[in-house]
Order: structure tokens, then C-alpha cells, then sequence
């Protein structure tokens, strides 16, 4: 459905886009997930068809729509945009801002297509009300339908969720996932909330200085980063420091078995998520609980070894502030490795962490 080819793109000196590509098959719902000014809204904006590219391609269904000499304008791509602000016309009301695009469609057909919709969002018998008189919510699931009226080839999602508060993200996420799902849209959005990513996504890439480190499904991007960003940029948990050897990596927490080939006693590090320890009082290992965070189901905890070196781990109830607990790595589980960071080489700190 859209095929991105080494697509670079620069703002006057400074390259914003370093050669990017990605492959989206029909009816997939992918995300590009990275921090603010990695890359991601500019390479949506050459999707969408608002810039034109520096070099590389872009096809949809086969068609050229992009490259360093040829730009096919925006409303001739056959693509629907969410933008961040839903951007609805405030003059119109809802059933009006839903049949915006469909101008070309006879009146019987166009109102049955704009009550399908409504009906699709879950805003049913809404079509007389005005943008203002919307929840933030609500305009979302409008400026949705109204991207989805046209049957558009690709769907765009530019930060779709971030003027929300948010309790309804994520939510909000799994709810238009379902949408496009039932409408069998395939659909591209940005986004900076890994939580929402992980919501709507079947494929997400992460984004780190106009490349995509890694495109994958969220269990990859969690359990196996490619990358030393990707590790740290998705998901909770800290980077051990420690030695490799032939049978694993030596660290504060004993030898752990790491996946990863690396010289013989060269500094490295353990990427430990919070389920990779267990609290566990008979354990050697001793750290201290440096902060508690209730999570529900289970309170993610923050613990100082011994050796200084902090780590992530949960239990099912609140451990006290301050009491000192025993750690024990869930056996059989293979962990990523990565070489010390140049300041690890250099002084051997502490884990180096996300919270």
C-alpha cells in the first residue's frame, strides 16, 4: 500500500530526514514513535504530500507520488489527515464536516455514507451539533470519520491524541484501531506516547535523528532492541553495567546470560526491564528500595545495589521506602547487551536509567 525509498529531506543546512524506508502492506496500521524534532512529523508531511523530498520515493498502490523531481499534490493522493488540533470546521456542523469530501456523491448516498460513519465513531444522532459543543473526544472520533468518508487509500494520523488528557490516550488509541480495523483502512500515525503506539499499532518504527532504529511489533521493540536508543526510549528498566565473558556478562548481579558476542572482559551492559528480577529474600543479592509506584496490578519499584547501581523491579504489593530486599534474574530468560556507553567505559557510574 506505501512504499517509502531512502527518503532524505533538510531544512536549510540542517538534515531532518537521513535516508528513511518503510513498507506498509494493505490494511496495516503502523506508527512512528520517537521524541520530539526525531523526524517523524516531517516524514508524515511528505507522505501526506505538504513537502516535497530532498531525495528518495514515495508510492502508494504502486503509484509515484514523491520523488526529488515530482510531487503529486495533496487533495490528488487520495489520503485522509487527523491532525493534532482535528482541525473541523467550526462554521459546520457535525454531519457537514463529515461529507466534506464527498461533494462528488449524490445526496442520497453522501447522507447514508456520513450516517454509516457516525455510526462507526460511536457518534450516532450527533450530526446537527457544532465543533464547540464536542468534547475533546468527540472531535476526534469526527475529525476520524471525516477522514475515513472519502475511503481514502491511506490514512494519516499526525499526534491524533496529544490535545487530550491523558486518562483518555490510550483508550482512545485501542477505540480508533478498532475503527480503521472495521473500515479496513491501513493507517500511518506519529506519535511521542509509546502507550499509544502500542494501542493502535500493528508495526511500529522508532525514530532517532531522521533514521527509524528499528521497525517492529511492540513485544520486539520491549524484549529485543536493536539499539541502545530503542532500549531506553521504550519501555521502563536500566542498563547494568558489567564484563562479558565467554558464558554470559559478570555484573553486580551475578553472571547473566546476555545475548551478544563481545570480547573477552570488555566493558558492556545488561538491559534489565522490571520482569526480568524477582524480589526474592533469600537472594545474595541485596539492594535498598529507593521509591515505590502503584501500578495496579502489581507497584513497580526502584532499588540501589550494593554496588550503587539501580535497577527496576515489580512485586504485587507496596515495598516499604528504605527496607532492604533480596534480587534474584528470572532464570532462562536471554538478555540484550549492548557496549558500555563511553562514559560507562570511562568511570564504571551507576545503571543508566529510564524511569
Amino acid at each position: 500500500m506505501l512504499e517509502v525509498r531512502g527518503l532524505c529531506h533538510r531544512y536549510g543546512a540542517k538534515p531532518v530526514l537521513r535516508g528513511v524506508s518503510l513498507r506498509l502492506a494493505r490494511g496495516e496500521l503502523a506508527c512512528l514513535l520517537g521524541p520530539s524534532g526525531c523526524g517523524k512529523t516531517t516524514l508524515l508531511r511528505l507522505v501526506a504530500g505538504f513537502e516535497s523530498p530532498a531525495s528518495g520515493s514515495i508510492e502508494v498502490q504502486g503509484e509515484l507520488l514523491s520523488d526529488a523531481g515530482r510531487v503529486v499534490p495533496p487533495e490528488r493522493r487520495r489520503m485522509g489527515m487527523v491532525f493534532q488540533d482535528f482541525a473541523l470546521f467550526p462554521h459546520l456542523d457535525v454531519a457537514d464536516n463529515v461529507a466534506f469530501g464527498l461533494a462528488h456523491l449524490p445526496a442520497t448516498e453522501r447522507s447514508h455514507r456520513v450516517q454509516t460513519l457516525l455510526a462507526l465513531v460511536d457518534m450516532a444522532g450527533a450530526g446537527s451539533r457544532f465543533p464547540h459543543q464536542l468534547s475533546g473526544g468527540q472531535q476526534q472520533r469526527v475529525a476520524l470519520a471525516r477522514a475515513l468518508a472519502p475511503q481514502p487509500a491511506l490514512v494519516l494520523l499526525d499526534e491524533p491524541f496529544s490535545g487530550l488528557d491523558e486518562s483518555l490516550r490510550e483508550h482512545l488509541a485501542s477505540e480508533v484501531r478498532a475503527i480503521l480495523v472495521r473500515e479496513g483502512s491501513t493507517a500511518l500515525m506519529v506519535t511521542h506516547d509509546q502507550h499509544e503506539a502500542f494501542a493502535l499499532a500493528d508495526a511500529v518504527g522508532v525514530m532517532n535523528d531522521g533514521c527509524i532504529e528499528q521497525w517492529g511489533s511492540a513485544e520486539a521493540l520491549y524484549h529485543e532492541p536493536a539499539t541502545r536508543f530503542v532500549a531506553e526510549f521504550v519501555g521502563e528498566g536500566a542498563l547494568l553495567p558489567g564484563r562479558a565473558a565467554p558464558d554470559g556478562v559478570h555484573t553486580a548481579l551475578g553472571l547473566l546470560g546476555a545475548c551478544g558476542k563481545f570480547p573477552h572482559d570488555s566493558p558492556v551492559e545488561v538491559l534489565l526491564r522490571p520482569d526480568d528480577l524477582t524480589i526474592d529474600s533469600r537472594s545474595p543479592y541485596r539492594a535498598v528500595v529507593e521509591a515505590a509506584a502503584f501500578r495496579g496490578a502489581h507497584t513497580l519499584h526502584r532499588l540501589c545495589l550494593d554496588s550503587g547501581q539501580r535497577v527496576f523491579a515489580l512485586a504485587d504489593r507496596p515495598l516499604a521506602v528504605g527496607s532492604a530486599v533480596g534480587l534474584t534474574p528470572r532464570s532462562g530468560r536471554p538478555l540484550r547487551v549492548f557496549p558500555a556507553a563511553p562514559e560507562i567505559q570511562a568511570e564504571d557510574p551507576g545503571a543508566t536509567l529510564r524511569s
